[in-house]
């Protein structure tokens, strides 16, 4: 009794690590988003394990079967089409209802188009959001957009080709100038690198002549400075401080460190008065 999420190649088969080729090849069924996708994979492996539906459209009802099977001591391996399952594909409501159940759930990572496509952008990569597919409806699209204006951290996206340019209009709309890279067909024959910023990639890519799976890498927006004040105005948070009963040293660092303003130049003036 166990599931396996098992990480899958997004496009070149080489990245099949040994240890996946094992999982499916010797659990006793495979839960797979598209069976057909799935089904080439499996052909090139020489594997011959049956396989089950899985997808966000029959979730409830195959993942309670799935669970059912689970439950009566089988093994099983969750794959998508492509990727890790639960990363903006299906897979996550399965996981939780398996952990609910007392179900074992093991891990065989493998690639994952945004870690892959931020390390391959060479954007800030120490903090990092992950924002999956923008919305279809244009009202929720633009309440995710206006929401992330002051994202300080280097933002991801997934988007379709056929709605590239659709999106390029709705990032140099909110982002205007911001740096922006386009990554697409990551691990495969014409992977590409397009770095540009939201303006400009809205204009060269008006068209959706891009093809292929693609991720967006946009950079964060600057942090936002602290108000720098005078030391005169420093010394009187100080006093203001200090007069409600912290130590003269305690109100010259707390000052300090909402001002700008040095502590000891601080302290300095502020022992003057006291």
């Amino acid at each position: 009794m166990k599931l396996y999420i098992v990480g899958t190649p997004i496009g070149n088969l080489g990245d099949m690590s040994p240890r996946a080729v094992q999982t499916l090849q010797h659990c006793d069924f495979i839960a797979a988003e598209d069976t057909r996708v799935t089904a080439r994979l499996l052909h090139h492996f020489g594997i011959a394990t049956p396989m089950v539906s899985y997808h966000e459209h029959n979730a409830r009802t195959s993942g309670a079967a799935i669970l059912q099977r689970l439950q009566g001591g089988k093994v099983a391996a969750l794959v998508t089409d492509a990727g890790m399952p639960a990363i903006s594909d299906p897979g996550q409501q399965l996981i939780d209802a398996c952990h609910q159940a007392g179900i074992p759930v093991e891990s065989v990572p493998g690639p994952t188009a945004f870690a892959t496509a931020l390390a391959l952008s060479g954007m800030p990569s120490g903090r990092f959001t992950f924002e999956g597919f923008l919305s279809t409806t244009k009202r929720n699209r633009r309440e995710h957009l206006a929401a992330l204006a002051n994202e300080t951290r280097t933002m991801i996206f997934y988007e379709a080709p056929h709605k590239l340019p659709h999106t390029l209009r709705d990032l140099a709309e909110h982002f205007g100038d911001r740096p922006l890279a386009i990554v697409r067909e990551l691990t495969k024959l014409h992977e590409q690198v397009i770095r540009s910023t939201c303006a400009q990639a809205a204009l060269d890519y008006p068209e959706a002549t891009l093809k292929g799976e693609i991720v967006l890498v946009l950079a964060g927006a600057e942090p936002v400075k602290p108000e720098t004040l005078s030391l005169d105005q420093a010394v009187a948070l100080a006093r203001d401080y200090a007069d409600k009963g912290a130590t003269l040293p305690e109100a010259a660092k707390r000052a300090a460190r909402e001002s700008g303003c040095r502590r000891n130049e601080i302290y300095a003036q502020l022992t003057k008065e006291y």
